[in-house]
């Protein structure tokens, strides 16, 4: 990547990531397609299988235990209020792993292995400093409230939680309009669903205190033994989580809303709420299970048959031009990827491409990127670039510059593209048949050489 390659790697600084794939290429040997494939199911996996030892740390109960883990298991795919973001990413992205890491320190920390739920949590920081900073909050919340069971909340000393990953530069109107790209860094702007889901689980996750307190009291008045089969750690978990998610609230509301702050943005504190979603439906699923499903097997196939189904449903709908699994070495047969191959294969690595700055939320598209199926440079687009320009406030200028002049695409003439050329180098474009080059079709204007074509897409060489 000779034109652009700091769109991304001033990112990759940050993480361990990119040489842990990279790492695992040189000692297998497989393709990279095939690591991306397996170090997401390895991502699931892990996700799945520390959600199940921390259901078996707070019940008793095997149903309640695998109706939790069952429950994460149907809703991975489910939208994280506000925040741009799903319990899992659909692709191999470090939040996985992260996230996975953060939920074994959760079970250290169960355990009472503090130095083991530092290792882990240290990984998480590796990966995604961000989530992890998340995971390290309310570890310390469970920490504490395992060791006291009338713990309070904290003092405002804990305030230094307050996720940090980059360097503060100064604002400028370039960054401040790569930063309006991204609706979940203006709460005002928040649909009233948004602000739903930042408080209904809260309001649940209150709701189960006081349930499992309720009988806590029943127990202790009845003289009876503690025969509930949920374990012991679910009351101090329940509280922890509660109080997580009112520090991590009022401490993404201090820092989203006053326009002075506006430079902690990028830091995304509102993303508190992908850990306790988490959480909250792990202790539903258990809570389900203990108290409703039991090990009625019709009970299960009622609330789960149409709870999976329903997410299936969602998720083929996000990405309805694209196979379910991109199973490495398939031939794809969305038009995107067949154009984006062809380049991979036939254009001169040092190639610098321009297409629509808006390509990803074409029809058809899916949100696939060009840089890494391409493997080519490219002009900043509107989607994707904006949100590494809004986290690097030096590359906004540079972001602002090629978006401004890549604004009017669909009417482009070929004196547009010739500009492209002689202002930034670009020597290849991708048209779409949604793009119209003057008054005219295709057919009617001539266009530069276009060695690849296919039913909605050329590659045409300046």
């Amino acid at each position: 990547f000779p034109h652009d390659a700091e769109f991304f790697t001033v990112q990759f600084q940050a993480t361990i990531f990119d040489k842990l794939i990279a790492l695992s290429v040189r000692l297998t040997h497989l393709p990279l397609a095939w690591i991306a494939l397996l170090w997401q199911c390895a991502a699931i996996f892990f996700i799945l299988h520390a959600s199940w030892r921390i259901a078996r740390r707070c019940f008793s109960d095997p149903p309640a235990q695998w109706s939790a883990v069952t429950m994460i298991g149907a809703l991975l795919t489910l939208p994280v209020s506000g925040t741009a973001i799903n319990l899992a990413d659909q692709y191999l992205h470090p939040r996985n792993l992260a996230t996975a890491a953060i939920l074994f320190a959760v079970v250290a920390v169960l355990d009472r292995k503090r130095w083991s739920a530092a290792v882990w949590l240290a990984i998480a920081f590796a990966l995604h400093a961000i989530m992890a900073s998340f995971g390290i909050s309310f570890c310390l919340f469970l920490f504490f409230t395992l060791r006291n069971s009338q713990f309070k909340f904290p003092s405002p000393a804990v305030a230094a939680l307050i996720p940090l990953g980059w360097i503060f530069e100064p604002a400028s109107d370039a960054w401040r309009k790569a930063a309006s790209t991204r609706s979940f860094y203006y709460l005002l702007d928040w649909a009233w669903y948004e602000w739903l889901g930042v408080f209904a689980p809260l309001a649940l996750i209150y709701a189960f205190q006081r349930f499992l307190r309720r009988r806590e009291r029943l127990w202790v008045a009845q003289r009876l033994e503690r025969c509930d089969p949920s374990a012991p750690e679910l009351l101090p978990f329940v509280t922890a989580l509660l109080y997580y998610g009112i520090f991590q609230t009022i401490i993404g509301l201090a820092i989203m809303f006053p326009p002075s702050l506006e430079r902690l943005r990028p830091f995304e504190p509102m993303r508190y709420l992908h850990l306790l979603y988490l959480l909250f439906f792990l202790l539903a699923g258990g809570l389900l299970g203990q108290y409703v499903l039991g090990r009625r097997a019709y009970r299960w196939a009622l609330l789960f048959i149409p709870l999976s189904v329903g997410m299936f449903y969602a998720q083929r709908q996000m990405y309805p031009a694209t196979a379910h699994i991109e199973w490495p070495g398939r031939r794809p047969h969305n038009p995107w990827l067949e154009a984006f191959a062809w380049i991979r294969h036939n254009t001169p690595t040092d190639a610098y491409f321009a297409l629509d700055p808006h390509y990803m939320q074409l029809p058809g598209e899916d949100y696939h990127g060009f840089r890494a199926l391409a493997e080519r440079s490219v002009l900043a687009d509107y989607d994707k670039d904006a949100g590494m320009a809004a986290r690097v406030p030096r590359l906004a200028p540079r972001w602002l510059t090629e978006v401004t002049a890549q604004q009017g695409w669909r009417n482009f003439q070929p004196e547009d593209f010739e500009r492209l050329k002689n202002d930034f180098g670009v020597t290849w474009i991708v048209l779409s048949h949604a793009d119209k080059l003057g008054p005219g079709s295709y057919e009617q204007v001539q266009l530069p050489t276009c060695p690849y074509q296919n039913y909605r897409l050329q590659v045409c060489h300046l």
